[in-house]
């Protein structure tokens, strides 16, 4: 069992940067993957970058390529999302998942966060 605690979301204007954190409970944190994924409103979760437990493999969504930045730390059972150059079109509610294999898909996810809320202001 994993439980995961998302902070660090609030109103940004265009163009600033924010840090989200996801602190994970469970001494085997260090063998998930762990993903990031956004849902505006009305619209599907979708993925937004992912790490394997190493951090050796990154995946990003393309909207977010050159802007957001993904790091562990597997001995602070903590995943980082880095989010530079925001946009309005990043708003949403920003969810952390974590599962043994590394994926950008949804479904694939056992565990999740209750999210925490990014707003851009233009």
């Amino acid at each position: 069992q994993v439980h995961l605690v998302e902070s660090g979301g609030g109103l940004v204007q265009a163009g600033g940067s924010l840090r989200l954190s996801c602190a994970a409970s469970g001494r085997t944190f260090s063998r998930y993957a762990m993903g990031w994924f956004r849902q505006a409103p009305g619209q599907e979760r979708t993925f937004v970058s992912a790490i394997t437990w190493s951090g050796g493999t990154i995946s990003y969504a393309d909207s977010v390529k050159g802007r957001f930045t993904i790091s562990r730390d597997n001995a602070k059972n903590t995943v980082y999302l880095q989010m530079n150059s925001l946009k309005p079109e990043d708003t949403a509610v920003y969810y952390c998942a974590a599962d043994r294999n590394f994926s950008a898909l949804v479904d694939e996810y056992d565990y999740w966060g209750q999210g925490t809320q990014v707003t851009v202001s233009s």
